[in-house]
This record gives C-alpha cells, structure tokens and sequence, in this order.
C-alpha cells in the first residue's frame, strides 16, 4: 500500500531494538483519513471471506480495527489484558508478550461475544514476532469460530512472526511489510 509506505518513510522514526515508531499517525495520534485508507484495503483484501466478527487486541489495534469494521459492517470484538470489575461470565484466555513493552499479558475475552458461529478477521497494528497473533488465534480456536485471516498494518519482514503466521497456513495480508531497518534507512519488500 503506497499510501502507508509513504507515510511510514515521512514521519517514522527507527529506535534502536528494532523499533518502528509510528505514533504521530497510527497508534497514538491517529490520521484517520489514512487509517479510512487502510481500513478500505483490509475489505478488499478480503472481501472474499465472510466475515462476522473483527477481532484485535487492547490498544493499538482498536482504533484501526473500528474503521476497518465499518466496511465489512460487523462488530469489533478485542482481547483485554487487564481483568476489571464490569467484566463477567465466562472468559476465553491466553497469554500474549509484548515486544514493545517486554512483559506478559493475561489477554481475555468474554465467551459471549464469540463462538462456533463467527468467522473471523484478525487485524493488528504491527507484527514482529508474532505472539499477540499468535494469542488471538488461540482464542479464536477455543471459541470454534472460523478463522478467515489476519491483516497486519506493518510487518517486520526481519522477524519470524509473519513466517510463524504463514507457516500454520494462515491467511496473513500486510500492508507494509518492512524488509530492514537501520538508524537512517527503512527498506519495504515489495
């Protein structure tokens, strides 16, 4: 997707340990006229697929997966990582590590708002290694719902996540995926 590398090589900025930051336009101040965008490709990449639910997890991925929902017309559905009062019945449960912010999470979500039924649309900010994916598709496989695939916005083309992902035989579309990065320069795989 053009229009995200574009924006990714303007206002992104590589940290050391591999990280892409990308928060004046994605994960905490949003462009919503992009994210309008990519919600858009994730419906065209997938428009073959029938979609019930789109699933994500807390936070990054909410506000991306609530545009993109509005074109497949289904509801949003995200994994907590922190257990609250108003929360009740039964939980589906997984633990999720977070590359970013190196600790581990009791990611749950409510039984009621998925089962056999649904057919699923897993959509997330970025991929590294692949372990908040790899936590929502155990959710989705104790639901028994159908998993349709994954839309990632940027994937690090240099971490095994994506490979984890494609080797299980899902269907995995990136939008960006990144190739390599250093200090002063960021490569796309085309």
């Amino acid at each position: 997707m053009k229009l995200l590398k574009d924006r990714i090589l303007k206002d992104g900025i590589v940290k050391p340990g591999n990280i892409l930051k990308v928060d004046s336009f994605l994960n905490h101040q949003m462009d919503i006229t992009l994210i309008n965008e990519i919600g858009k490709e994730f419906k065209r990449r997938f428009s073959d697929c029938p979609i019930t639910k789109i699933l994500t997890i807390e936070a990054s991925g909410i506000g991306i997966a609530c545009i993109a929902a509005q074109y497949f017309d289904v509801p949003v559905i995200f994994a907590k990582k922190t257990q609250s009062v108003n929360l009740d019945g039964e939980m589906y449960s997984t633990k999720v590590e977070s590359f970013t912010h190196k600790k581990v999470y009791d990611v749950i979500l409510s039984k009621k708002f998925l089962g056999p039924e649904d057919h699923v649309l897993l959509i997330d900010d970025f991929l590294a290694n692949g372990c908040a994916l790899l936590g929502l598709i155990d959710i989705v496989k104790e639901s028994g719902a159908t998993l349709e695939g994954a839309g990632i916005v940027i994937e690090k083309g240099f971490q095994q996540g994506g490979q984890i992902i494609r080797d299980m035989g899902i269907r995995l579309e990136s939008l960006a995926i990144v190739d390599s990065m250093t200090d002063d320069s960021l490569t796309f795989r085309e």
